[in-house]
């Protein structure tokens, strides 16, 4: 696919924009595959034979040790996680290559003797502290080599310093330095609760949560990231993420017994290399996922396993400790399903996977997982996937039929086969993090795909070339009917500035005043929102979807995952002008999950018969994380802006 035929550089611009806010300096090809030839498998008949076990390709360098994963923890006893460390990043010029990646072997060496030391004395407040200057958030700015960050952590930065951004011009979506983050008071961490069901599976029938927020009391719906890896029973992880904090990871997941695997981006086949050759020891591997010159490798899922089950974890937030609440000024919302291994070898041979599971299989061979891995998937069993649909979307061009299974024409294929489909009129309500260049095509894209379109009928409205084609049409949507049925929540900038973190801590919302001021850009569409838990900003991407016509069926679904609102997360339909043929143009990777709201319940009542901005009929399925009000569109009485990253 042409980088610049089928979509506006939006999202590439305001990568631009927000790194140069960043002050940085100055400075895919084949298909990703994973780092060696050996099978990895999620599950294993003979534990102790797993493929993971076996040397793989690379080795790490002689001088890169493999340490503890808390190096204030003596040997032989379990480090309990750290207090929410304070994000503060200096940036340093690189030197070359190697120094970028944070290779200053001398330097890592200095600084383990410094920690050694450091040991062997009483505990202080500048002890402290300096434990607390330990976070890095790890970006690259536009065309750059990735630059040295105070504090950062020395065990795995060969492997995981700036290459493992989620797109090659970073987003650097974390605080930046010339808006200087106050130090949030330490919390601790809540006690995991392992609540299990009969088969000793925590959620078996699979759950949305909200991420737990330090400072504020669990009700129940909150989730921390500690009781989703259960790190003492963790065998292996399998970890995507857009950023990453190799050390607060590293605090989460002990690599010395847990086997690891993290899906991330790769500008080269050079660094891919350095990346593979520098990780921290045999149980660290690597995928990378084919790119196109502007994508984003913007997925989160994590697919964990424990001795008799695989977990499957579908997040809106990155592997850094904000977005999974560790700093109390950031909310996310998570799906999480527990799948039971089959253990009867009869019961395995007839074993077949869901939908879900052909979809979680199909994205992940595109991302170019080991075979092995994904064929253990299939040990197993999903059954209790059949309510909930797996979306995807998959960077590149795709023809033939499988233009149908990712971006908005997976979604709304998914959401015809879960009989959700509807030829009326919804209401969606949709939370977002970005904004980039909205249109009304998108919408209407995106609206038809959550009433069960494939992705055609908005194809056909752009392609009728005369009026009478156009009048023609049936339920071409109006401006004026999406301004009644479709709103969009984004944070003006009276919220963030009145949030717990205030405007230096909002750097992962986004959004730039050229594409707000333009002529297309949907304003009377956004609203303002109240986060239930008060103070908290939302980095979730969730969208609501209410029917008038259930027909006996639910009344609502919703979809939580790493989609914002963009052409390069949805993708865009296109058919070839000589052939005919269609294609689906996606930029960026994503997944997310469908969910009908039919749990306690709750799904009953047609939609129709509440308010506009009645969102209870989601109680029970999916925590709706604001507060409900018939508040007006600000971007129609243009009483607020919007929270503009850059500030023009």
């Amino acid at each position: 696919m042409d980088a610049n035929g089928d979509f506006e550089d939006d999202e590439a611009a305001l990568r631009r924009a927000i790194a140069l806010s960043l002050q940085d300096g100055p400075d895919a090809g084949e298909g990703g595959r994973s780092t060696s030839d050996d099978p990895i498998e999620l599950s294993s008949d003979d534990e102790e034979e797993d493929d993971l076990e076996k040397p793989p390709v690379y080795r790490p360098p002689k001088r890169l040790r493999q340490q503890d994963n808390n190096h204030d923890t003596k040997p032989g006893t379990e480090p309990s996680p750290p207090p929410p460390p304070a994000v503060r990043e200096q940036a340093q010029p690189a030197q070359n290559t190697l120094a970028a990646l944070g290779l200053d072997r001398k330097k890592m060496e200095e600084d383990r003797l410094a920690r050694l030391g450091k040991r062997k004395v009483p505990d202080s407040d500048q002890e402290s502290q300096e434990r607390n200057r330990r976070l890095k958030i790890l970006s690259a700015s536009p065309g750059t080599k990735p630059q040295h960050i105070t504090g950062a952590s020395r065990l795995m930065e060969g492997a995981f310093r700036a290459p493992l951004t989620g797109a090659p011009l970073s987003t650097s979506q974390d605080p930046p330095p010339s808006m200087p983050t106050p130090t949030p008071t330490p919390t601790p961490m809540p006690m995991p609760i392992l609540m299990t069901t009969p088969s000793g599976l925590r959620w078996p029938k699979g759950v949305v949560k909200k991420t737990w927020a330090a400072g504020f009391p669990k009700t129940g719906d909150e989730v921390s990231i500690d009781e989703i890896l259960q790190k003492d029973q963790l065998q292996l992880a399998i970890i995507s993420s857009f950023q990453w904090d190799d050390e607060w990871m590293l605090s989460k997941i002990n690599v010395a017994r847990t086997k690891l695997m993290c899906i991330a981006y790769a500008s080269s086949e050079q660094q891919r290399t350095e990346i593979q050759a520098n990780a921290p020891n045999e149980n660290v591997r690597f995928c990378f996922p084919p790119m196109l010159p502007m994508g984003s490798m913007h997925s989160k899922l994590q697919l964990l396993r424990f001795p008799n089950y695989l977990r499957v974890v579908v997040p809106s937030g990155n592997f850094v400790p904000y977005d999974w609440g560790e700093t109390g000024y950031m909310e996310n919302v998570v799906f999480i399903i527990d799948l039971p291994k089959v253990q009867a070898p009869e019961a395995a041979a007839a074993n077949k996977l869901t939908t879900f599971g052909e979809e979680l299989c199909y994205f992940l061979r595109a991302q170019g997982l080991d075979k092995g891995l994904v064929t253990s998937l299939t040990k197993y069993d999903f059954t209790e996937t059949n309510r909930y649909a797996f979306i995807h979307t998959i960077g590149g061009t795709h023809v033939d039929d499988s233009w149908k299974r990712t971006g908005y024409c997976g979604l709304g294929r998914a959401v015809s086969a879960l009989g959700l489909n509807t030829p009326s009129l919804i209401d969606i309500d949709l939370i977002i993090s970005s904004l980039g260049s909205v249109n009304h095509e998108l919408l209407c894209a995106l609206y038809y795909a959550a009433q069960g379109d494939d992705g055609q009928k908005v194809l056909r409205e752009r392609t009728s070339k005369t009026k009478a084609k156009k009048a023609d049409a049936k339920h071409e949507l109006t401006s004026a009917t999406l301004e009644d049925h479709f709103r969009i929540y984004f944070p003006s900038h009276d919220t963030v500035a009145h949030s717990r973190g205030g405007p230096r801590l909002a750097g992962t919302i986004c959004a730039q005043s050229k594409w707000w001021d333009s002529d297309t850009f949907p304003r009377e569409l956004i609203h303002d929102y109240h986060n239930v838990r008060s103070g908290l900003l939302l980095h979730s991407k969730i969208m609501l979807v209410r029917r008038q016509d259930p027909n006996g069926g639910p009344a609502a679904w919703g979809y939580v995952g790493s989609a914002n609102l963009s052409e390069s997360a949805w993708g865009r339909l296109t058919s070839d002008k000589k052939t005919g043929k269609l294609k689906l143009s996606c930029r960026n990777w994503e997944c997310g999950v469908v969910i009908p709201a039919v749990e306690q319940g709750v799904g009953s009542a047609p939609a129709n018969q509440t308010s506009p901005f009645d969102l209870s009929v989601f109680l029970g399925s999916i925590p709706v994380p604001i507060v409900a009000t018939s508040e007006d569109s600000y971007g129609r009485t243009k009483s607020k802006r919007p929270w503009l990253f850059l500030g023009n």
